[in-house]
């Protein structure tokens, strides 16, 4: 038994003051400011708070970096959304985390608990929520007058074959998709649609693209609008530079495309109403000697046409050739053949789960003036796109004007 000292009972006691002062002190600098923008205030545990949600939906890069970054960011767009007065109100905070959750598959409610789970107060989340839906009010009051999207802005979007035509420069990421490794795949694309600069898709691509795009980190050339496929072209519109869509289903595989750059000029440009290519399937998927018949075939064969003598003697079923209208081409195929110019050749494609690889060649396109497109989402789109445009140009603008100070 320990008989305490007046001596040891004062080092306790001090030991315990000690202590509490220096919890209550920890706890006070956590709530400190750590960055002002203007007058509002960033704490270390806002810091901490989103440097854990980050973390927790797999957010590309440093989660303290873009936490940071982040965090000033929403700062002035709440500044700048108080002053105009479109602060959202409860139902808009709550139908706008209902939707983030829903992208998750979840409820509110099942979202919430997964993040106290990880040590995430709902306060984060609803204030990661406020800002967004902030934001969009703010950008559709200040800039929506000035965005007007006729019927002639729609013609331009659509056909250009008198008019203004559309040209696209894309990244594309390609994730193979097999049905065993489907929930993998969507889980991966997922976590890449969050990516926000070029350079960081770019790695993405050349880590887990399959298409020969991926050497150079998914970087396609300019091609028109109308190359695409016309499912694409609503959601191609929606991109502002350097975003990145929303993973989308392919045949065998789910593809994502970051926006690098578009422009309208005076070049004629057709929908096209048919496209006609040819598939000639070799046995071996990606083998060394399947690669090498194709790279053979490549250096042979000029036309569509050869390939009917390559196929001679053959099955019927190892050439398919014909003439589709876009939105019955396969979803896969119909990316390849976008990239292609007549008679140019893709092998980066495989049927029979990997085990026969397509030796995909364009025969030719048929233009047509658009019909039968949906030119409410075209329209829709090219607003929102413009939209976004006005939304970083006045972003840039607040950050340039702000007083950010770290503590």
């Amino acid at each position: 038994m320990i008989t305490r000292t007046p001596l040891l009972s004062l080092l306790i006691a001090l030991l315990a003051v000690t202590v509490t002062v220096s919890s209550t002190a920890q706890s006070q600098n956590l709530f400190a400011p750590a960055i002002k923008v203007n007058d509002k205030v960033i704490t270390q545990f806002d810091l901490n708070q989103r440097s854990l949600m980050l973390a927790m939906f797999r957010a590309p890069g440093d989660p303290a970096k873009e936490a940071r970054a982040q965090l000033i960011e929403e700062r002035l767009k709440l500044d700048a959304a108080q002053a105009l007065g479109v602060l959202p109100a409860g139902q808009e905070i709550t139908t706008g985390m209902a939707e983030f959750a829903a992208r998750a598959n979840m409820s509110t409610e099942e979202f919430l608990a997964a993040l106290k789970q990880g040590g995430i107060e709902e306060q984060t989340f609803r204030d990661f929520i406020v800002s967004g839906v902030a934001w969009r009010s703010l950008v559709r009051a200040r800039f929506g007058p000035k965005v007007e999207v006729g019927d002639t802005d729609i013609d331009q979007a659509l056909n250009a074959t008198t008019t203004d035509s559309i040209r696209v420069l894309l990244s594309e990421i390609i994730i193979p998709a097999p049905p065993a490794e489907a929930a993998a795949a969507q889980a991966r694309a997922n976590e890449l649609s969050q990516i926000t600069t070029e350079s960081a898709f770019a790695a993405a691509a050349r880590q887990y693209s399959a298409t020969a795009t991926s050497a150079r980190g998914g970087r396609l050339e300019w091609m028109p609008l109308s190359n695409l496929p016309p499912a694409l072209h609503p959601i191609i519109l929606g991109l502002g530079r350097g975003q990145v869509s929303d993973p989308i289903p392919i045949d065998g595989a789910i593809a994502l495309f970051q926006m690098r750059g578009i422009e309208e000029g005076k070049v004629a440009t057709p929908i096209y109403s048919a496209i006609e290519y040819a598939a000639y399937y070799i046995a071996g998927g990606r083998s060394p000697d399947a690669l090498a018949t194709a790279r053979k075939l490549t250096n042979t064969v000029d036309t569509c046409d050869d390939l009917y003598g390559v196929a001679k003697g053959q099955p019927e079923e190892v050439l398919e050739r014909g003439s589709k209208a876009p939105a019955d081409i396969p979803s896969d195929i119909a990316l390849e053949l976008a990239k292609l110019d007549k008679h140019e050749v893709s092998t980066a494609l495989t049927r029979a789960d990997g085990q026969t690889l397509v030796f995909l060649m364009l025969c030719g396109r048929t233009p047509k003036q658009a019909e039968g497109v949906d030119r409410d989402q075209i329209g829709i789109s090219l607003q929102n796109r413009r939209l976004a445009s006005y939304a970083d140009g006045y972003l840039a603008q607040l950050r340039s004007e702000a007083r950010i100070i770290e503590y």
